[in-house]
């Protein structure tokens, strides 16, 4: 393969993964012409249509998914190959891309990095915080902190820790309104939710073998649980989340803990995940050790 054919290979690699010529030619640096004539003339020189056109978007063909497929799997080995070689040394180096949820990224890995940062000079990180689902395998991530049950068979993960949910509320409200001893008694108060949290707009309480499900009419909603907590230390209601988002408030007093025997089943936990590949990057295993090695004691 010559390097006018391996660019062509580059081009509808990314558009394939991209969806666009235009998404495609963020990721080259090249202008979104020159994707889709790369694209055109691998087309030509394999006589069979790719990828399908319309005003719309772009639609991989029969030929263009078994193309891409093998043309991923190959450029991956050859990655491995070149990563193995490059590691004699036994120093870690390279960039590493990491995706992080936006609140708990901020809070709780962000003070860290620089720490790893210190240890590993040769090591160069590029932290996306953001709440969206990344595809690691398709945009190319090393690592990513999820929290919550996972789904996605293809990812290798490892818990770090809880995410413990509880419900809460300030002193304040609860003195004024009282506080409810059973999930039914929510329906009776002012409550507070996240709607992109696992479970809304229903929250399901655990005690023992009995589980209660309740579903309430929100005083308020928002996408930032900061927000909420914010809300519920100024007596606005109660409102459920993650323990380690209010470990200060719950240290302070400025929030307590409600339905103690109840416990909130949308947890899930702490994880670390990376693509399942028969090679990890030495830059991406001393990460791993680094910060499992953090989380060793619950920090919350």
């Amino acid at each position: 393969m010559d390097g006018a054919e391996f660019d062509e290979v580059l081009a509808f690699l990314a558009t394939f993964e991209g969806g666009s010529f235009a998404a495609a030619s963020d990721v080259l640096n090249r202008d979104a012409s020159i994707v889709s004539r790369r694209v055109s003339a691998l087309e030509a020189r394999l006589a069979t249509r790719l990828l399908e056109r319309s005003t719309r978007r772009l639609a991989p063909t029969e030929a263009g998914n078994l193309l891409y497929r093998r043309m991923r799997s190959a450029l991956s080995m050859m990655e491995e190959a070149r990563n193995e070689a490059t590691e004699t040394s036994s120093i870690a180096s390279g960039s590493l891309r990491i995706a992080l949820p936006a609140t708990f990224g901020q809070r709780r890995i962000a003070p860290l990095l620089p720490g790893f940062l210190a240890a590993y000079p040769k090591v160069t990180i590029e932290a996306e915080y953001s709440d969206r689902y990344v595809d690691l395998i398709h945009e190319r991530f090393d690592l990513a902190i999820r929290l919550g049950n996972l789904s996605d068979s293809r990812l290798i993960a490892r818990q770090l820790a809880s995410n413990e949910r509880l419900a809460v509320a300030s002193r304040a409200y609860l003195a004024q309104h009282g506080t409810p001893e059973t999930p039914d008694q929510l329906a009776m108060h002012v409550c507070l939710a996240n709607p992109r949290l696992e479970g809304y707009p229903e929250w399901k309480f655990r005690n023992g073998d009995t589980v209660h499900t309740v579903r309430l009419p929100f005083r308020m909603t928002a996408d930032d649980s900061s927000s909420l907590v914010c809300a519920a230390v100024a007596g606005i209601g109660i409102t459920v989340c993650a323990r380690w988002l209010i470990v200060d408030e719950l240290a302070s007093g400025q929030l307590v803990p409600i339905l103690s025997d109840w416990q909130f089943t949308h947890g899930g936990g702490v994880h670390l995940v990376r693509p399942s590949a028969r090679y990890t990057p030495l830059k991406t295993r001393v990460f791993i050790d680094w910060i499992v090695d953090r989380f060793k004691v619950q920090p919350w």
